[in-house]
């Protein structure tokens, strides 16, 4: 694979990433870092940005250093590759406080052992500041930002510049971005975002068990689903909402599975102390009666 030339990002997460930066300021850890994973599709020689997933509210920052919630961002990726498997990790994007517009000597040394591990050899790193001046925005476009240079882009005060870095690099490349028409296929994520940080480990754990489990979205009220079919002509879930976990199961339907919140589904007793064993409880019981029934 060739080395990249290009950045593209999707409107959308433009917009994800200037939006977000700027609520962030407004908080009480606005002088915090604070970052994002950038996932999408690795090309020969351009990375497509389609997704921002948050660095969480479960980081660990502070004015000089952040580390983000793994967990979190490993079960948010497993979601959005369900829809698309070609779906990567292309790089990671975090503020500076100040005016330092480059990856620091700290970045370098984490960010070179860490892109070896990623498509190409290769990674896309953007560092945000809040230090852009009144002229930098004077040619900007309608929908909010500006170009002052090929690898920035302002909008307000807020400023990303973007680079590239391999394993091999002694620096980070200024890249130039292309900014496309297209949708963070991260969003709807933010809808169940604290509940993701709250089970993510539970979750990831839960996955490596069994096969087949899919994640669906609830977004009135906002709910994270999964569900997975059992091995009796069955299919059985897991809500996940502000109030906590229930369980559920559902008939499959001409053999097909029912869409979470079906009025097919029924509420499921279950009394346990974690995900994983809340589950097995509703296997065990869906194999029990299947096992009666048969008799």
């Amino acid at each position: 694979m060739e080395r990249l030339e290009r950045i593209v990002l999707t409107e959308a997460v433009l917009h994800t990433l200037f939006d977000q930066y700027q609520s962030h300021c407004q908080t009480d850890r606005g002088e915090e870092e604070t970052g994002w994973v950038l996932l999408g599709l690795r090309e020969e020689t351009l990375a497509v940005a389609m997704a921002a997933l948050p660095a969480g509210a479960g980081r660990e920052a502070g004015v000089a250093h952040i580390r983000f919630d793994v967990d979190a961002q490993a079960l948010a990726s497993r979601i959005l590759r369900q829809a698309d498997r070609r779906l990567t990790i292309l790089g990671v994007v975090h503020t500076h406080p100040g005016s330092l517009r480059h990856p620091s000597r700290g970045d370098y040394e984490g960010d070179r052992q860490w892109v070896r591990l990623l498509r190409g050899g290769e990674g896309i790193f953007g560092i945000g500041t809040a230090d852009a001046e009144a002229w930098e925005n004077k040619d900007t476009e309608s929908h909010g930002w500006s170009t002052p240079k090929p690898h920035m882009h302002v909008c307000g005060r807020l400023r990303w510049s973007w680079y590239a870095l391999g394993e091999q690099d002694r620096n980070y490349r200024p890249m130039p971005v292309e900014v496309i028409p297209g949708e963070d296929l991260a969003q709807p994520l933010q809808l169940v975002w604290p509940i993701i940080e709250r089970h993510a480990a539970q979750l990831e754990a839960l996955c490596q068990l069994l096969a087949r489990i899919r994640f669906s979205i609830q977004s009135e009220p906002p709910a994270l689903w999964l569900t997975f079919p059992a091995p009796y002509q069955a299919q059985l879930g897991v809500k996940l909402n502000e109030h906590g976990v229930s369980y559920w199961q559902a008939p499959l339907a001409n053999g097909q599975a029912l869409p979470p919140g079906d009025a097919a589904w029924r509420a499921a007793p279950c009394q346990a102390s974690s995900l994983a064993e809340g589950v097995f409880q509703l296997l065990a019981a869906e194999a029990a009666q299947t096992s009666t029934v048969t008799l």
